[in-house]
């Protein structure tokens, strides 16, 4: 079957960055433990690895959602990514690591420095796209009391990150992140979980970029599904993980006419 026609950008709030409506997610690149997809998988090596890159790019996809706690998915994409660094966009968090089978937690404006440094280190760039708060589901604790977007926008004003947000856990969290002038928030948003609808319409009427995670439910979810999600008003991209580019070139096949 012939691939589809290239996916079509859209803004990121306001944040003058242009994502396609179809993401990548990079955990499987990383990390096979500890998840809750369907079935187990096979991390990829380098050769597969780079053959879903080709495949994403060559479908008009330029994000790529990474973060310390999906293993080795940051330092991967640091060796994949040699010499095409400005073809893309990336996104990765700060105050969750994942080490010896757990995840570990820690939101202080210290451990926000040394976790963006190590990210520029791993992916070998003197930039970050995007750098979001990967929440543990206190949201407003984080976002009040932690000090941590402080030190985001602290890295953003130095040059090291374009913009910043957070990967929230609640409707709540992601009002405040609003109310904050946060560049960017992660939202949940599928068929059986709409909950947040109303607060991605917000934030796109705000001018904050939305990027939409677990449109296919950790695996459980269809096609119908990430159809809804990427039409929903104030969603700038739908971030889907997977290692198959079969797959992946399906997705976009599935949204090219509706994004």
């Amino acid at each position: 079957m012939d691939a589809p026609p290239p996916l079509a950008k859209r803004a990121l709030g306001t944040t003058g960055i242009d994502v396609s409506a179809l993401g990548l997610g990079t955990v499987k690149l990383g990390r096979n433990e500890a998840l809750k997809y369907p079935s187990n998988f096979e991390i990829p090596d380098e050769a597969a690895a780079r053959a879903l890159l080709d495949r994403a790019k060559s479908l008009g996809i330029n994000l790529l959602d990474t973060a310390p706690a999906y293993g080795t998915s940051e330092a991967r994409l640091g060796t994949l990514l040699a010499g095409q660094r400005q073809e893309w966009v990336i996104a990765t968090k700060v105050g969750e690591s994942f080490s010896n089978g757990a995840a570990t937690y820690d939101f202080t404006p210290e451990h926000v420095q040394h976790s963006v440094k190590q990210s520029l280190q791993r992916i070998h760039t003197d930039y970050l796209d995007i750098v979001l708060i990967h929440s543990d589901g206190r949201d407003l604790e984080i976002l009040d009391g932690c000090g941590t977007l402080d030190a985001l926008r602290d890295l953003k004003s130095r040059g090291w990150i374009r913009a910043v947000g957070i990967s929230h856990k609640t409707p709540a969290g992601a009002n405040r992140a609003i109310e904050l002038g946060c560049d960017v928030i992660m939202a949940t948003l599928n068929l059986t979980t709409r909950e947040e609808s109303a607060v991605i319409a917000t934030a796109g009427t705000a001018g904050c970029g939305v990027l939409v995670k677990k449109a296919f439910a950790s695996g459980w979810g269809t096609i119908d599904s990430l159809r809804y999600a990427v039409t929903q008003p104030g969603v700038s991209s739908v971030v889907v993980g997977t290692i198959n580019p079969d797959h992946l070139q399906d997705n976009v096949r599935a949204i090219v006419t509706v994004s």
